[in-house]
């Protein structure tokens, strides 16, 4: 029975299971059509659900010089999956497989770091993290979750983690339209007088004013091809149409940036806006100061419910800061920021990790240990050096390649 519920979740996290809901506008301003324009951005942090709950770890960590701090409903800990749609059901929502240990999971990031493919961990040592699980969310095991806050805590962050509520597996806030503990769609549930969503803001950035009771901000509709590698968001299973809440403060005045990942079964094609009228972050960001970015996934090949790429659906690099889908939301932030983070430094912190710099040095491994280690990646069996694109062989343990890193995110063989 636990196996069949299991195959039944992976709906809201990969996408195996049918389901459909109409498209309605809802109490959130109606949408305008515009850009993402520049605005005076004190901090930056993410926040996701499901699939965006790893997304938006996968953003902090790879990016961990522009992101703050975030706050996770029902997910991961970071690359669990392994490139490995399987490994994503059975061991990192369920676990009937053996997972990576976070300690495993720690080293990795270590290791990519060393090669230049995702930020210094060191940078996540007192970063604010705050994390849900729900006591009836049979998606996502407790475990795994837990996974997650183990990661944070080994890097220093400072986790507050809330694994009590009796909610399923959703986006829990007080204005939900589901009961607490059910798991459906738009997964967006209300458990009484609880407000998870006070207390992830309060953890990540401070004290939080009530709530507004009307909005006075816009809501912008925006063209994300102009944010996609290569401009075509669909083809990284991204929609045309991305979103961002800006309270009318924002205007003349520094505000903070939230960026904010929707599940599986929750992107803008299917639910409309459900999920940015109802997640009550919009509330919060009124009398805050504080612009909600709402990127939006799409349905695509290997991806039929509009997931966020955790497990290497679209990309093997989808963990790294050169993920198409990683790239693309980090470009949106720099479009918000009147500085824009740098799109590869990253900023000195104090820390016991030893970070490796790029060198010559030739580096031999397998072709499977190159694109775990972040110096290479795989598309349809075959090997690629990271950067430069030389062909290395067959992706397995078996196929050994000799590679040098001649500049960050870049390879070649030696």
């Amino acid at each position: 029975m636990r196996l069949r519920n299991a195959l039944v979740a992976l709906a809201a996290a990969t996408g195996l299971a049918a389901a459909s809901l109409s498209i309605s506008l809802a109490a959130v301003p109606p949408p305008q059509s515009g850009s993402l324009t520049k605005y005076d951005i004190t901090a930056i942090y993410v926040s996701g659900v499901s699939s965006g709950g790893y997304l938006a770890n996968q953003l902090h960590v790879a990016y961990s010089s522009v992101f703050q701090g975030a706050g996770i409903f029902s997910a991961g800990a970071y690359d669990c999956a392994q490139n490995n749609v399987n490994t994503a059901l059975l061991a990192c929502m369920d676990t009937f497989q053996p997972r990576k240990t976070p300690a495993e999971l720690e080293q990795l990031t270590r290791t990519r770091a060393s090669a230049g493919t995702v930020d210094p961990p060191g940078n996540l040592s007192g970063d604010p993290v705050w994390l849900f699980h729900g006591s009836a969310d049979d998606t996502v095991d407790r475990v795994v979750n837990d996974d997650l806050a183990t990661y944070y805590r080994d890097f220093g962050a400072r986790v507050a983690y809330n694994n009590t509520t009796a909610a399923g597996h959703a986006w829990v806030s007080p204005i939900g339209p589901n009961a607490c503990g059910v798991t459906t769609s738009p997964y967006i549930n209300k458990c009484g007088t609880t407000d998870p969503v006070k207390e992830m803001l309060g953890h990540l950035s401070g004290p939080v004013n009530a709530a507004a009771s009307t909005l006075s901000g816009k809501l912008v509709q925006f063209d994300q091809n102009a944010y996609a590698p290569g401009g075509n968001a669909a083809s990284i299973s991204m929609g045309r149409e991305g979103f961002a809440y800006v309270p009318r403060a924002c205007d003349t005045g520094p505000c903070k940036l939230m960026v904010t990942l929707h599940g599986c079964y929750q992107y803008y094609g299917l639910i409309g806006n459900a999920l940015m009228d109802k997640a009550y972050l919009n509330e919060y960001a009124d009398t805050n100061n504080m612009i909600v970015l709402y990127p939006q996934a799409t349905t695509m090949t290997g991806n039929p419910r509009g997931c966020w790429d955790w497990w290497g659906y679209q990309s093997a690099q989808y963990a790294l800061k050169t993920g198409p889908q990683m790239t693309a939301v980090v470009n949106m932030v720099k479009a918000l920021s009147t500085t824009g983070p740098p799109p590869t430094t990253t900023t000195t912190t104090t820390t016991t990790t030893t970070i490796t710099p790029p060198t010559s040095q030739c580096v031999t491994a397998s072709n499977y240990a190159h694109t775990v280690a972040g110096r290479a990646y795989v598309s349809l069996g075959q090997t690629y050096a990271l950067g430069s694109n030389q062909p290395l062989g067959l992706w397995n343990t078996f196929t050994t390649s000799t590679i040098r890193q001649t500049a960050p995110n870049h390879w070649v063989k030696c």
